[in-house]
């Protein structure tokens, strides 16, 4: 089996056709657009400094004259300082604007990112790290605040300044502008051959801070068990290896802004010597006087100022776009209902059953799980195989079988996080694919296997499918699923720190809340994802007799491998490699079943 060694790429090489998402100016555009109206402030501000900038060179020149002649300086020297004070004031009030817009322009960046991310189909969090997706909402679009306050909108009045002291120099003498244009062409040339460069090594490294950024996630949601597996220098090690991947491409964008911030020093230098030599001799000759020359070196810094502006701006402009490119790559991803458009369900039957799966398969994206074999052939992601069952109204459904049967995936295609590959899921006789997914949601309450609990407090994690819930009822809750002693403990009663996923509660804890959490929204239909797999026996038959309690009128669709848990359900549907092998209740299902059978005797249950 060959392999293929990929091409090594310095930082100064020229960009490939796979160089990852790329992001243009135009879509730079509607960020800066929210904030026109400070940007028109702003802009109109720098064309008034533009003035005045101009208008010192003249004044200079005029005091020249005046001492020259030995006429008294008058009203020019208050009229230079009125000049310099009013340009400064300028540039301070400007500034702030500038400092402010870009923190706003942060700000729309974010809120626009986290509504696209956390609309994003669950599929899409399958194929990627979560800490590059923070990455990008922290790091990434912190590089857009460097567009507004590192020279772009300023270089608009700059350029004013820029063409106003070509023209003045133009005027004074046409020939040091010609040498003068000559040496600032070269710098151009330079700077532009060196922006794509700067965006490809920009985008380059903000990916970087994204695997950094995914390996510390990784690490210290693991904590506990990196400690316990001694292993943690090992952790080290991997988590300074992307820090360390992360510093190099910091540097291939240091060597080539490198390049690009002396150039309009250089240029500047080159000029003013260009200028001093060439036009001392035009002074000696007699074809300008020294108050034109010292007129024109000020212009030529007027020129080059706004010109190391624009070099600055084209350096952020760059590095934002780079940024902005894995930015982009989120917000153009389609949400979960802009997919359903694309969705055509199938007709409504009449039926009295809540949920009813009609030979469903299931196949879990290729992206998602990247498992190859010796010979680089993918491995079968078929999860379901043809799945037929209902859930009757009001009654309780249990599903069982082995790890990796699909039960678990059975769940989640009825909360719709995903869609079959084939086949009908129904609500109440609809295809659950044209209902609106608030609608659907709305009608079912999902406890997870991992039984998530978020950082906060008690108040907070039961808050989040019922808003509006009272106290009353949020104490309530917790007492039928035998959690008031969390609250006894604490003296901050509901407000109570749970903290970083949950850590100050036991597992069984957890879990509890969980399902506390689900019970408080009173939804029609409960998913219950091994809902008991944490509790020991007393607190497990406290939180049956919990279940049961709420469970009258209500659709119950039970994962468990405690057996014990869901024998007395109206419905078993026993699973095994993603397909249906058995249905019915517990002692008929011990009859018919073999594999049922077998689960059953090892759990003494027969």
């Amino acid at each position: 089996m060959s392999t293929t060694t990929p091409e090594r790429r310095g930082p100064f090489s020229r960009p490939t056709k796979d160089d990852g998402p790329r992001a243009t100016f135009r879509q730079l555009l509607p960020y800066l657009a929210e904030h026109r109206g400070v940007l028109g402030v702003v802009i109109a501000l720098s064309i008034v400094g533009a003035g005045a900038s101009l208008a010192q060179p003249l004044l200079v020149s005029q005091v020249i004259s005046v001492v020259q002649a030995g006429d008294p300086l008058g009203w020019i020297v208050w009229a230079l300082v009125a000049l310099v004070v009013a340009s400064a004031l300028i540039s301070g009030f400007q500034h702030y604007l500038l400092q402010r817009t870009g923190t706003s322009v942060v700000l729309s960046a974010r809120r626009q990112l986290v509504r696209r991310m956390l609309r994003l189909p669950i599929s899409e969090f399958d194929t990627r790290r979560t800490g590059d997706l923070v990455s990008r909402v922290g790091s990434d679009t912190t590089l857009l605040y460097a567009v507004i306050t590192q020279g772009l909108v300023d270089a608009i009045g700059g350029a004013l300044v820029f063409v106003g002291a070509l023209i003045a120099m133009l005027v004074i003498d046409p020939v040091l502008l010609g040498l003068t244009v000559a040496v600032i062409a070269i710098s151009v040339i330079t700077v532009v051959s060196l922006s794509g460069r700067i965006r490809v090594a920009s985008r380059k490294q903000q990916e970087k801070v994204g695997d950094l950024a995914a390996a510390v996630e990784r690490s210290l949601s693991a904590i506990r068990t990196v400690r316990a597996s001694n292993a943690t220098d090992r952790e080290i090690a991997l988590v300074e290896k992307d820090a360390e991947g992360a510093w190099t491409q910091g540097i291939a964008v240091a060597k080539i802004s490198a390049l690009v911030v002396p150039i309009a020093g250089i240029a500047l230098q080159v000029s003013l010597l260009v200028v001093l030599g060439v036009g001392g001799y035009r002074v000696a000759s007699g074809a300008i006087t020294i108050a034109s020359l010292v007129s024109f070196i000020l212009f030529l810094f007027m020129m080059i100022m706004p010109l190391g502006q624009a070099f600055g701006a084209l350096n952020s402009v760059n590095q934002a776009l780079g940024a902005l490119g894995r930015i982009q790559e989120i917000i153009g991803l389609k949400s979960e209902t802009e997919r359903d458009a694309d969705i055509m369900p199938v007709a409504a039957v009449e039926t009295d059953d809540a949920i009813t799966f009609e030979d469903v398969r299931f196949t879990y994206p290729s992206e998602a799980v990247a498992v190859h074999d010796g010979d680089d052939e993918p491995h079968d992601l078929t999860v379901l195989r043809g799945v037929s069952f209902s859930a009757e109204r009001g009654k309780r459904t249990a599903l069982v079988g082995p790890s990796g049967a699909g039960k678990s995936t059975i769940l989640a295609l009825i909360e719709r996080f995903y869609d079959p590959t084939a086949g009908v899921v129904r609500l109440g006789g609809v295809d659950i694919r044209g209902l609106d997914r608030t609608e659907l949601r709305a009608q079912i309450g999902y406890v997870e296997q991992d039984a998530p609990v978020l950082a906060g407090s008690i108040r907070q994690n039961l808050l989040l499918g019922a808003p509006d819930a009272t106290d009353e009822e949020c104490r309530a809750v917790l007492a039928a699923v035998n959690l008031t002693e969390v609250l006894e403990r604490s003296g901050a009663d509901l407000d109570a720190p749970v903290g970083e996923d949950g850590v100050m509660l036991s597992g069984g804890e957890r879990q509890r809340l969980a399902i506390a959490r689900t019970l408080l929204a009173a939804p029609p239909i409960l998913l219950l994802d091994e809902s008991t797999s944490s509790l020991d026996g007393l607190n497990e038959q406290m939180l049956r007799e919990a279940i049961d309690a709420v469970a009258e009128n209500r659709t119950l669709i039970v994962i468990a491998h405690r057996l014990s848990t869901v024998v007395d359900s109206d419905t078993i549907v026993v699973l095994e490699h993603g397909r249906v092998i058995g249905t019915g209740t517990h002692s008929e299902l011990v009859k018919s079943t073999p594999l049922y059978r077998d689960l059953a005797k090892h759990q003494l249950l027969v």
